[in-house]
């Protein structure tokens, strides 16, 4: 997988479905430029079984992302269409209804492609035919994105395997803090603990606390 931290998150412009409801045409990164930190997960399929879990899970802490001034984006190689279909379907049922934040449609797989997140490949067999290797559709990877635009973290899990919504919130943190105070996070940080200066004095002096 490609490190995209340090670089600015590839742009796109694409369909999406917001507000749980209401497709859109072009759902665009660059909108939240200079206002907004991003979170933009990408998960594999609709219609399937960690996935909705995942949704839920980010839907359930969507005002604690709304506090940290983050705006948290979903993608996946579905279409629009299917994004809109899965949203009319109850929780009980295995559905997403009642999720509110943007949906975004990479229907044509190059969002999951520059993010380094698109699990199979093209490539041309011996008749020199366009084939593919693999499922083409993304695996579980998350960006907290600045108000810059720049990639501050990620992270890329295996299809079967959810992830931690509170260690996204927790990580958003410890930007935010490093940002506003000028100091880093050693291990294990949490809201409200102290960080620590970049020094050798400050690492023995959290050492020796710790």
């Amino acid at each position: 997988m490609g490190v995209l931290v340090g670089k600015q998150a590839p742009a796109f412009s694409a369909k999406a479905v917001v507000d749980g409801n209401k497709i859109v045409d072009n759902f665009s990164l660059e909108d939240f430029k200079g206002k907004h930190y991003v979170v933009l997960f990408f998960y594999p399929k609709d219609f399937t079984f960690v996935c909705p879990t995942e949704l839920h899970a980010f839907q359930s802490k969507l005002q604690e992302f709304e506090n940290r001034n983050a705006k948290v984006i979903a993608c996946s190689t579905d279409t629009e269409f299917s994004h809109w279909g899965w949203l009319q379907v109850p929780k009980a049922k295995g559905g997403i209804e009642g999720i509110t934040y943007p949906m975004v449609a990479d229907t044509n797989k190059t969002i999951a492609y520059n993010y380094d997140v698109l699990a199979g490949d093209y490539d041309y067999n011996e008749d020199n035919e366009l084939s593919a290797t693999g499922e083409l559709v993304s695996y579980r990877g998350l960006f907290i994105i600045d108000l810059e635009g720049v990639v501050r973290h990620q992270i890329v899990n295996d299809m079967p395997l959810g992830r931690n919504v509170n260690e996204v919130l927790r990580t958003l943190d410890a930007l935010q803090y490093n940002e506003k105070h000028g100091e880093v996070c050693p291990a294990n940080w949490t809201e409200g603990e102290q960080g620590m200066a970049a020094t050798i004095e400050g690492v023995s002096q959290f050492l020796s606390m710790n």
